[in-house]
């Protein structure tokens, strides 16, 4: 054995970093390398030839896939994963998705590399291709400062592991997020030390409560209501949250609209529940408490009561990071929703708060007729058409989908038409992006995978965006990392929310008159032959209802076996 094999291996900032995300419970890094990964491959190679343990690295070939499927880890688990993408233009291809799990309050570690400082072979690292010169960005932490809680560099491997437990603990301290952390190759590749710190120590913040008085006014308004209603849009990222809703509202009777659903909020086919759009209902409220919503109604239509009380109570109330908002309420409240509803329930315990039980059970017989109606209205829409319609493909996906599938909703125009026809009833089976930017579904997939693999996971999408999730890397990851999911596109053969955008600011414009709206994708693509070539995908394209609820339980089947399935249903033409 030569001297060189006696040695002790050299413990560098890399081996810190890796060290620390995995005493951090980080199961898995999400990677799209470069040049300014010397130092963490070597770190990697290193653990696994001496027996150490490292996160699972899953090759992730678009930086927006990565990105989303650490995003769909977390709203699984609430644990954050790890991205590691590549300088300047790595961090620019994070794109939308970036702006996804900022918007959805998703954790998620992102680490990219910094241009070397050095040009002249002065330290380990130093410049040593082109790319570095013109990769030198004047601020690159600049490119994503507006969707990230923390932004910093890593300097020295003195404290790299205390800067990861820095950064892990304020991505995961409410209002959760995405933090950018980064590294030139010197400083990955300097003397790393191990900070043996107890992690107990870094803790995220524990859950907010209600203060005294707000508890005691909400109580109070809610129980001398007439017509209460509640809006929330992402209660449900706490599954534990949702059982604590439907205690308060079965105890008095409250209606629930879930506006622009993230998650699974509330049972949707509980004669409760109001659907996806408060506006009908506000004229009729006489106080409306908002849970976790950053949007409830759309201002510049809401036609409230004048005598109408508006409570807000939201882990972000004020939503600092949107500029232009308001929503007028009497009291704006920060607190975890769940521990602010255990507080609540308690003061509607039997005996504890006095409530007119006559006027309860009138509100919940009412619920009940309506919903008796809603599920007529339901039934109607889902008959065979000449055509597919949005609703008679989502009574197909009820068909061939359990309580327990893992649900993602990303068809936009189409969505309405999927959460009517596809009720969800228990927590953390229903997922949305949470933000605006399109192709979160394919990534998320993927995480949600990793994280249950268990679970059956079913991707509801539009074809704009299934083609913007990058989809030869997504099929390809299915196959590359055994994580087999269902997506049905709902193809509309164009973009519809431009056309109806346009038609609702225009109604009588040249635009309508014309029919000329540039947003069709005619001839259509076969978009499922994409998913085949990339991940060996079952692949098949629908056009007559006859054959689609075939095609979707060949779908099914494809994935119980092992490979991912795209089922390309052509919907009418926008």
């Amino acid at each position: 054995m030569s001297d060189q094999d006696d040695r002790i291996p050299e413990y560098t900032a890399a081996d810190a970093l890796n060290d620390a995300l995995v005493q951090a419970g980080v199961s898995y890094i999400f990677l799209n390398s470069g040049t300014d990964y010397p130092a963490i491959i070597e770190s990697w190679a290193k653990s696994e030839a001496l027996g150490r343990s490292k996160p699972e690295i899953i090759i992730s070939p678009h930086e927006t896939v990565a990105i989303s499927a650490a995003q769909g880890f977390a709203q699984v688990t609430g644990r954050p994963q790890a991205v590691f993408v590549h300088v300047d233009v790595g961090t620019q291809n994070l794109g939308g998705a970036l702006h996804n799990a900022y918007r959805c309050r998703t954790p998620v570690f992102i680490l990219a590399g910094l241009s070397p400082y050095t040009i002249e072979g002065e330290q380990k690292g130093s410049r040593s291709a082109f790319i570095q010169f013109i990769q030198n960005a004047e601020d690159q932490a600049g490119i994503v400062r507006g969707y990230t809680k923390m932004n910093c560099e890593l300097k020295s491997g003195k404290n790299t592991q205390q800067m990861v437990y820095r950064a892990l603990q304020i991505a995961d301290s409410e209002p959760k997020g995405p933090v950018y952390i980064m590294a030139t190759r010197e400083a990955l590749a300097e003397e790393g030390r191990e900070s043996n710190a107890r992690l107990d120590l870094w803790s995220p913040i524990a859950p907010l409560g209600l203060d005294g008085e707000s508890v005691n006014l909400l109580a109070d308004a809610l129980a001398h209501a007439q017509n209460p209603l509640i809006i929330t849009s992402y209660l449900g990222r706490n599954p534990e949250a949702v059982s604590e809703l439907v205690d308060l509202c079965e105890r008095l009777a409250i209606r629930v609209v879930e506006a622009n659903p993230v998650y699974m909020n509330f049972p949707t086919d509980h004669p409760l529940h109001c659907g996806n759009t408060a506006q009908p209902l506000l004229k009729d409220a006489d106080l409306i408490l908002v849970i976790d919503c950053d949007l409830p109604w759309m201002p510049a239509s809401a036609k409230l009561r004048e005598d109408c009380r508006v409570f807000y109570l939201d882990i972000d109330p004020l939503k600092e990071s949107i500029p232009v908002w308001y929503i007028p309420s009497e009291r704006f409240m920060k607190a975890d929703s769940c521990t602010a509803l255990r507080q609540l329930n308690t003061c509607f315990a039997p005996k504890a708060t006095s409530l007119d039980e006559a006027l309860v059970v009138e509100r919940y017989d009412r619920a009940e007729r309506q919903l008796a109606t809603r599920l007529e209205q339901r039934t109607a829409a889902r008959q065979q058409q000449p055509q597919i319609t949005a609703e008679y493909l989502s009574a197909c996906v009820q068909e061939v989908i359990d309580e327990d599938t893992l649900l993602l909703c990303e068809a936009i125009t189409s969505t309405n038409a999927i959460i009517k026809q596809i009720p969800r009833s228990k927590p953390g089976t229903f997922f949305d992006s949470g933000g605006s930017s399109l192709g979160w579904f394919g990534g998320a997939a993927i995480g949600m995978k990793l994280a249950d693999p268990k679970k059956d996971v079913v991707a509801l999408v539009s074809d704009g965006v299934y083609i913007f999730s990058c989809p030869t890397a997504v099929y390809w990851m299915a196959r590359r990392y055994q994580t087999p999911f269902l997506t049905v596109i709902y193809n509309n053969q164009g973009w519809n929310a431009p056309r109806v955008a346009t038609k609702g600011q225009h109604p009588d414009g040249y635009a309508v008159k014309a029919n000329s709206f540039w947003s069709s994708f005619d001839p259509p693509a076969r978009l499922d032959l994409v998913a085949e070539a990339a991940g060996g995908a079952f692949a098949r394209t629908v056009e007559a209802p006859e054959d689609l609820l075939p095609a979707l339980q060949e779908g099914r089947a494809a994935v119980k076996a092992g490979r991912p399935a795209v089922i390309n249903v052509l919907l009418p033409p926008v």
